[in-house]
């Protein structure tokens, strides 16, 4: 039996309770939430499972040094020195040093990576004679240090590149959604892949690119690689549970029982959805439209569920906060048309809900990036 391993798994901020329950939906039974993510206790086996299908969690960590106290250049040096990295790499394994930065007294994310790859390079010098060499571009193994004030945490990111990268991306409009907190966001609307979805304000069409990954049941990290796989002491290990975990993901995808819906009224953000939805092999399932969601009558069928990150005001005309409250009641009068159908909206601006004119039943802050945002869910139009 594979060993017990202490993981992290961190997400967009306001999602941590979302990504706990995924992870317990996946299976993993020793879960806890933590700042900024989840903590749980698993196997390799159920970690990689984790790194394959979840859909919410950023990056899935190994932590070796956890909150540490790191004063000063010389404090950085020493904690990072301090860790047996010769248990984790050999000489032959690339690696790069990724670092964030929280009220530190360091001003620059770089000069600490840079600290920690000279103490990585220096104990491994020193325990085996030689020094691996660094790759920024394509690391075998990826260092991610977090630093608030002194305090240092180190860990290894068993997927390298962060899990939001799904490869399908290719375009993108102004202040596009990262793909999992898109796939937060439709669970906590409740969608399960089985009633129609619309999404009238599509941007690049994250969110309908990710409602038919749920649709189709494909897992999200299918088609991509993980950097654990070329880990000295995991590597082969890694391999061989990959390939069953995504022999078994392939096993399980369905074609979905209806086909989603992408609109937008700019041409630019219609084009960037296409060329998303055509990377992802999606063509068949999203129909892509161009459309004015203050005009458009809803699409012909069933009803189901309407999810979308209206505007906040840069993709429309000048009008200032004004025509953003206008542009906001028009939409609510607009949708009062989609009969039946249960409506979610993501949005920063804080002139939304007075000017929507609706009552949620629920509201959950969330972060897209650095805007506070407040999803939106609204009962069903009658």
């Amino acid at each position: 039996m594979s060993r017990a391993l202490e993981l992290l798994a961190t997400t967009s901020k306001g999602t941590e309770a979302l990504l706990r329950d995924e992870l317990e939906g996946l299976g993993v039974k020793r879960v806890k939430l933590d700042r900024g993510g989840v903590r749980f206790r698993t196997t390799l086996d159920e970690a990689l499972y984790v790194c394959v299908h979840s859909r919410i969690a950023m990056r899935v960590l190994l932590p070796l040094v956890d909150k540490v106290q790191a004063p000063g250049a010389d404090g950085l040096y020493e904690a990072a020195r301090n860790v047996p990295w010769e248990e984790h790499l050999d000489e032959r394994t690339t690696f790069a040093v990724e670092a964030t930065l929280r009220d530190s007294e360091h001003n620059h994310s770089g000069f600490v990576a840079l600290k920690i790859k000279d103490a990585i390079v220096d104990r491994m010098r020193e325990a085996t004679g030689r020094r691996p060499d660094v790759d920024t571009r394509a690391p075998m193994m990826r260092v991610v240090a977090h630093l608030a004030k002194q305090t240092l945490s180190l860990s290894l990111d068993l997927a390298g590149e962060p899990l939001h990268r799904r490869g399908y991306r290719r375009e993108s409009v102004v202040a596009p959604m990262k793909e999992t907190l898109a796939a937060a966001v439709l669970r906590a609307a409740g969608y399960d892949g089985t009633v129609p979805f619309a999404d009238p304000m599509c941007g690049s069409g994250t969110l309908a690119v990710e409602a038919a990954l749920i649709a189709t049941n494909r897992a999200p990290g299918l088609h991509r690689d993980f950097a654990v796989t070329e880990w000295p002491a995991l590597g082969q290990r890694a391999r061989t549970i990959l390939t069953e975990v995504k022999a078994q993901a392939r096993g399980a995808m369905r074609k979905a029982p209806s086909t989603l819906l992408a609109r937008d009224r700019d041409e630019a953000a219609v084009e960037a959805t296409r060329k998303n939805v055509r990377a992802a092999g999606l063509e068949g399932v999203v129909r892509v439209e161009l459309a004015d969601a203050l005009s458009a009558e809803p699409p012909e069928g069933p009803p189901g569920l309407l999810v979308s990150n209206p505007p906040y005001g840069d993709r429309l005309s000048a009008g200032g906060q004004k025509g953003m409250k206008t542009f906001y009641y028009q939409l609510s009068q607009s949708l009062e048309r989609w009969h039946g159908w249960r409506t979610w909206m993501l949005c920063a601006n804080e002139a939304f809900e007075s000017a929507f004119h609706r009552r949620p039943h629920t509201r959950l802050p969330l972060w897209n990036g650095p805007l506070e945002c407040q999803l939106r869910g609204y009962p069903a139009s009658p």
